[in-house]
């Protein structure tokens, strides 16, 4: 599939027959038995490529805040630095069919076609530093909100 926002491909089962209609310019997804696993793969299939019409057409975005006292990101390269409190800092490589912008130091966004690789990195750079539930800190998804706990309460 091809759009404007990039080529995916998408190799489907045996079970699951996938055809383009030229006149009404639609994919059909079918299948050949009625037993349970070429219903769940006709299923998903479905999905897949409703997905990745949806990504070549539109893209996919998500959109992480870091969260902390001196807790940053930048972009250096094809690079993505992050200081999230430990001793030293955070390289990770970025995918070549992944766009990962820094706004400012406390927002990174990650945008591309396919929709897995863009949650696939995204929860990958979160659980370098998942938000800690005392104070908050840490990578979380935009709009997460996180459970706070209270602390140790002091007794006599």
């Amino acid at each position: 599939m091809e759009g404007p926002k990039g080529k995916l491909s998408f190799k489907h089962r045996p079970e699951v027959k996938v055809a383009v209609d030229s006149d009404t310019n639609q994919v059909i997804v079918s299948r050949d038995g009625d037993d349970r696993p070429s219903r769940e793969f006709h299923g998903l299939t479905r999905a897949i490529v409703a997905n990745m019409m949806v990504g070549v057409k539109d893209g996919y975005e998500k959109k992480l805040e870091i969260v902390g006292v001196g807790y940053l990101a930048s972009i250096s390269g094809d690079t993505l630095q992050l200081r999230v409190g430990y001793a030293n800092e955070l390289h990770r490589k970025i995918p070549t069919d992944l766009t990962v912008t820094c706004p400012d130091q406390t927002h990174v966004v990650i945008q591309g076609c396919d929709k897995q690789s863009v949650g696939q990195f995204a929860a990958e750079i979160r659980s370098l530093r998942k938000p800690e539930p005392y104070k908050g800190k840490g990578i979380r998804y935009q709009g997460e909100q996180v459970k706070i706990k209270p602390g140790k309460s002091a007794t006599k």
